[in-house]
């Protein structure tokens, strides 16, 4: 069997974690290539292969190795029967596992054990010891036990691999945390297509009794837009950083108003890196019916907003400059323009031939007209100003 054979034949069963690997976590390189010697002096000088010698990893890795290989077997034996394992035996063995690490690289966390968020300290400064298996198996912990600050603590510190990804969104959207599946979307950088058509079903059509869980996705919006609205009044802040605070204000503003909570989780889908052109045509491919529907409202108050307010556009260094995060999480017009065409090129019998949806489209069509015409003019007015650049040029 050749090695495209094996690859390919893993990649489509892939199994379970049921074991640890040798070397769960990434290993410290330096001591160990420092260690590496000829295995023959004498060899060779011209040969391009020389074999080497002295192929040791340090005491530290070992001993952390070990640690983590001990606390999956034992996380794993209690997974097996949840009914009799409960949060504060799963919060003590993590704290205890994960101080052990602390012990052995010697980072200090700067939090007091009994402070209420020592865990969340703990995952933060020494999640990246735990290893692939192991954040696993905590994921499916979490879940089980319904500690929701935990898995977001997780999610938010990059610890969620693409191993793991497609099993967690499916369990959130089970368990209807909406909340949890926009901070997947946020920091969860390998979702799968799958995943992602999910998400977008969920978005488009989301259960009654997933509406709770949306509240804080609202409140997220609104502070920020909140947030923004203040920096504008801000007299500390310099002309260039108070005209930021300007475009960003009327940008969030456009993002949270008249949207429903469900199409405010639809704003980090557009926006998310995971979504390119091939996925996206994907996903709305197998989109039907109230879920087309859905989308196409969606699409269809972008569009208007963008043709109230031309003066809106992408304000990414409002992130880093004023803390407002959200601003990297609103579709351009770009984005929705490139998803409208999609849904016309995947669904345009559909469209045409079923009259529900002629009302939405005629709808958006003028809207459409209305901003190819404006971006005809200012395209007129870009060639003339830099036609009147080059004459003052030449």
């Amino acid at each position: 069997m050749s090695l495209l054979e094996i690859i390919t034949k893993a990649s489509a069963n892939p199994s379970p974690v049921t074991s640890q690997s040798n070397y769960p976590i990434i290993l410290h390189p330096d001591p160990i290539f420092l260690n590496l010697k000829p295995q023959n002096e004498d060899s060779n000088a011209t040969s391009f292969v020389k074999r080497l010698d002295g192929w040791k990893i340090s005491e530290t890795d070992s001993e952390i190795i070990e640690l983590v290989q001990k606390f999956f077997k034992k996380l794993n034996r209690k997974l097996k029967n949840p009914n009799k394992f409960d949060k504060d035996e799963f919060i003590a063995m993590l704290n205890s596992f994960l101080e052990q690490n602390r012990l052995k690289v010697g980072i200090s966390v700067g939090v007091n054990p009994s402070d209420e968020g020592y865990t969340h300290k703990l995952i933060e400064k020494l999640g990246f010891l735990m290893g692939r298996e192991v954040v696993g198996l905590v994921l499916e912990a979490c879940m089980v036990l319904e500690l929701w600050e935990l898995l977001e603590t997780l999610i938010v510190n990059g610890l969620v691999e693409h191993s793991c990804s497609s099993k967690l969104v499916y369990n959130l959207i089970e368990k209807r945390r909406l909340d949890l599946v926009c901070l997947c979307l946020k920091h969860v950088s390998d979702l799968q297509t799958a995943d992602i058509l999910c998400i977008l079903k969920y978005f488009l059509s989301p259960p009654k009794d997933a509406y709770s869980s949306m509240v804080s996705v609202r409140k997220e919006w609104e502070s920020q837009a909140l947030l923004a609205i203040e920096k504008t009044t801000d007299r500390s802040l310099n002309g260039k950083i108070l005209s930021l605070a300007k475009e960003a204000s009327v940008l969030l503003m456009i993002a949270h108003d008249e949207f429903s909570v469900s199409e405010l989780c639809l704003h980090y889908l557009l926006a998310s890196s995971n979504l390119d052109e091939v996925i996206l045509s994907s996903c709305i491919s197998k989109l039907y019916g109230s879920e087309m529907m859905s989308l196409i409202r969606y699409l269809g108050k972008w569009l208007k907003k963008y043709e109230r307010f031309p003066q809106a556009g992408p304000c990414p260094k409002a992130s880093s400059t004023l803390g407002l995060q959200a601003c990297e999480w609103v579709p351009t017009l770009e984005d929705i323009v490139k998803c409208l065409g999609l849904v016309l090129d995947e669904h345009f019998s559909s469209l045409v031939l079923h009259p529900e949806f002629h009302e939405e489209l005629s709808s958006v069509v003028g809207v459409v007209n209305s901003l190819a015409l404006e971006a005809r003019l200012s395209c007129s007015m870009a060639n003339v100003i830099e036609n009147l650049r080059s004459e003052v040029k030449g």
